[in-house]
């Protein structure tokens, strides 16, 4: 009699995890199946984000007819310290031991993402963020486990009072954030393809008439000169603050009209306390440098105020991660909206997820080192 071919998932799991793991389970089925107890960590503090993983182990589990018994030590979106499992996993060693590549990958990256968007969010309590981080990811699979992260992280700073992620630019994972569609205006390849910035920015609102307008302000180096011209052209907009501008200045210039000099009296102008103490060099270079500083954030409102369009929002991109918003807080950059992906971790090394057997058949058992793992014995009644 033949046998039962594979499964689709089954098969994805035995080419995917590490050959050692099948091997595992290859010896277990023949000397006899024990129950085992996994404790899943990771070596650096995070917010917990196991969802994804969960959905998928249970999944396995309900084809494989194998009984679990999940303890979850820290519910999704709450603070996780190093070392501290996340959760306990029991069931049986047969059933589980081929998992283990496969559940990392799905929790690891998702809990230290969710911790940098946890942080964005409170560092910048009044600003809202937008994920845009599908163009960096490594395809479909990171792409829903950063998403997933950044609104675990959102939620939890929503919580303590933070606008936090109000969307993504993409309709794949809008679901994150409660919406059918993602949000966006235009690349610069619009701008290219237009000629101008006030064509682009004609041309998209001529075709999408009931969509606020954003328009990239960048492309020619013209910032502040043709952030006003589309102001003018659309002055009815710029009135409902339904238009915004966008900076998105690469690192390799100043905004319009900003140099060391005058980036320098501006936030002397603004936020005096943020330049006077101790500055390290990137921290320097996100208050006064080239690139989206929060030198050009204020240039940008300094300009939009003076020229009569105080309800123009500015929507500030490139290289939003945790530090960068620090500076922008201390700064009081007049920030409305983030569009940023820079949650992504920047360290891959610690995002990995570690999972040892604490128990075999209900003893207590881990190799030395990772004592700390053992669940406290219950307190007699």
């Amino acid at each position: 009699m033949d046998a039962m071919p594979e499964s689709p998932l089954e098969a994805d799991i035995a080419a995917r995890t590490d050959v050692y793991f099948k091997r595992t389970r290859t010896v277990v089925q023949r000397f006899g199946d024990v129950r085992v107890t996994y404790a899943i960590f990771l070596r650096r503090p995070v917010v917990s984000a196991p969802k994804l993983m969960l959905d998928w182990l249970h999944t396995v589990a309900a084809e494989r007819g194998v009984e679990l018994d999940v303890e979850l030590m820290h519910k999704e979106g709450t603070w996780v310290g190093a070392g501290d499992p996340i959760l306990y996993v029991t069931g049986s060693f047969a059933g589980l031991a081929d998992l283990e590549t496969l559940l990392l990958q799905k929790l690891g990256a998702a809990c230290v993402a969710a911790h940098n968007a946890y942080q964005m969010c409170l560092e910048l309590p009044g600003v809202a963020f937008l994920a845009m981080e599908a163009r960096h990811c490594a395809g479909a699979e990171m792409q829903e486990i950063m998403a997933y992260a950044a609104s675990v992280g959102s939620n939890a700073a929503k919580a303590e009072g933070a606008r936090g992620f109000v969307g993504n630019a993409n309709d794949a994972t809008a679901h994150y954030y409660d919406a059918l569609r993602g949000l966006g205006t235009m690349p610069h390849a619009l701008i290219g393809y237009a000629g101008s910035t006030l064509r682009a920015a004609e041309m998209f609102h001529e075709t999408f008439p009931d969509s606020n307008l954003t328009v990239l302000t960048d492309y020619f180096g013209r910032e502040v000169t043709d952030g006003l011209e589309v102001c003018r052209r659309f002055p009815e907009i710029a009135a409902e603050g339904r238009l915004a501008v966008r900076l998105d200045t690469h690192g390799g210039r100043f905004l319009e009209g900003l140099d060391p000099q005058t980036s320098y009296a501006v936030i002397e102008r603004h936020a005096p306390g943020a330049i006077r103490r101790y500055r390290s060099e990137s921290e320097l270079r996100h208050l006064v440098g080239t690139g989206v500083s929060a030198a050009a954030i204020w240039r940008m409102r300094d300009a939009l105020d003076e020229a009569g369009f105080p309800k123009v929002r500015i929507i500030a991109s490139s290289g939003f991660g945790v530090a960068k918003c620090r500076v922008m807080a201390e700064a009081k950059a007049p920030i409305d909206t983030i569009g940023t992906g820079s949650f992504i971790p920047d360290s891959w090394g610690e995002t990995y997820a570690t999972a040892d057997i604490v128990s075999y058949n209900g003893e207590p058992r881990v190799k030395v080192g990772r004592e700390f793992l053992l669940r406290a014995a219950p307190k007699e009644q």
